[in-house]
């Protein structure tokens, strides 16, 4: 069994968006407040204060007669976001995250129902509060015998609702076994270029859409503020945004889940995105490639159906390499995709070469668990604790 959200669509009536819109106000709010009274109580007082002590202080808020309103929704959204917030704390100290951050209206929203604030009867899901069930358009069933554990109501920027359902999927099986492995290269012209020599082409979802998005938000920066146009401006950009990443979204989906059950073992290089997007020429392109994603679906899918996932490091010359003989040129710049080897002769396509290095190097951590460094290559992290244990040399 392996946990498994589904999400869906919903359209509330006038009474059940009324709540919602309450309910994801007052989360929104609660969560700001505890942002801010911890933030202040370690600058002033260099007091650390948890999930109990903001808990504790949300009681005293819902006593105070400006924040009646936080009684009449209920509490177990506003106990979650506590949690939420508290679990950013542990992120930011834990160095997977930045400091957190206060949440904004115009993003949106979400609250989070545990079991004990929402009823899953013959296939009605009833929300705390609200004596109708929700309409939910079910583009798929969910699996047969299984109940929700947590249901989380997202509010888009759009202004359009969505339910996601969080179950416990039996139905996920591990796959039969495989022969294939592949190793998979990453790119901007080819979004995923395979061992095998299959290019697969980047859809570029955002270059389809950029001329409606651009003339759309040069509309908005020209209403008033504030203003009621100026809104209906908003909400359009955000349906564009929206439609972007849906697209996107399926697109990685279907091509991750080919991957994982054509293949056993797949291989992919454990590139640093955060640190790519700093190259103001292709920060966009790498960004609408969604690389991060594409490897985060790949990790999840093969733990579900036993395959195998290896991450090369970001060092690994596999573009500099020779597949054939093992030579090393000392440089490869971005625009050369094909290259001869001056050892062996042999012609590469830059792209198929990275990739057959990465199933390599893939079948030598699977088989003993070598290092995927060459010699004399080392991390940013490794040289960062290698200066932080010098000491510094006095100034003379």
């Amino acid at each position: 069994m392996a946990l498994r959200a589904f999400r869906y669509r919903f359209y509330p009536t006038p009474e059940q968006e009324s709540l919602l819109r309450r309910t994801v106000g007052c989360v929104r709010l609660v969560y700001n407040k505890a942002l801010e009274a911890r933030s202040q109580a370690w600058k002033e007082r260099q007091e650390k204060v948890g999930y109990r002590e903001t808990s504790k202080i949300l009681t005293q808020w819902k006593q105070e007669e400006e924040l009646p309103f936080l009684g009449e929704v209920s509490c177990v959204p506003l106990q979650q976001g506590l949690r939420h917030l508290d679990q950013g704390y542990s992120n930011f100290f834990a160095g997977r995250a930045k400091y957190p951050r206060f949440k904004k209206k115009r993003n949106g929203g979400s609250a989070e129902f545990t079991r004990s604030a929402f009823r899953w009867r013959g296939g009605s899901l009833y929300l705390a509060k609200c004596q109708e069930p929700l309409n939910i358009r079910w583009s798929r069933q969910l699996p047969k015998g299984v109940e929700p554990s947590t249901v989380t109501v997202r509010l888009e920027p759009s202004g359009r609702w969505y339910i996601s359902i969080l179950v416990d999927d039996n139905t996920i099986k591990p796959l039969p076994q495989s022969e294939n492995r592949v190793g998979v290269d990453l790119g901007i012209a080819h979004l995923a270029i395979t061992s095998d020599g299959e290019k697969v082409e980047n859809p570029r979802h955002l270059t389809k859409h950029y001329r409606r998005l651009r003339r759309a938000q040069k509309s908005r920066s020209h209403k008033m503020k504030g203003s009621r146009n100026r809104e209906k401006a908003r909400r359009k950009v955000a349906k564009i945004h929206e439609e972007i990443r849906d697209s996107r979204s399926d697109y990685l989906h279907k091509l991750t889940t080919r991957l994982v059950r054509e293949n056993q073992t797949l291989v992919v290089e454990d590139l640093s995105v955060k640190g790519m997007v700093r190259n103001r020429k292709l920060a966009k392109h790498i960004s609408d490639c969604a690389w991060g994603e594409f490897v985060s679906q790949l990790d999840y899918k093969c733990q579900w159906y036993g395959r195998t996932l290896v991450k090369v490091d970001q060092w690994f010359p596999s573009s500099k390499l020779c597949s054939s003989c093992g030579h090393k040129v000392n440089s490869m710049p971005l625009d050369v995709r094909e290259w001869t080897c001056p050892k062996c002769g042999t012609v590469h396509d830059r792209d198929i070469n990275a990739a057959r290095n990465l199933l390599a190097v893939g079948h030598t951590v699977t088989a003993c668990g070598a290092s995927v460094r060459l010699e004399g290559h080392c991390s940013r992290e490794q040289l960062r604790k290698t200066r932080k244990g010098k000491k510094q040399e006095p100034k003379s």
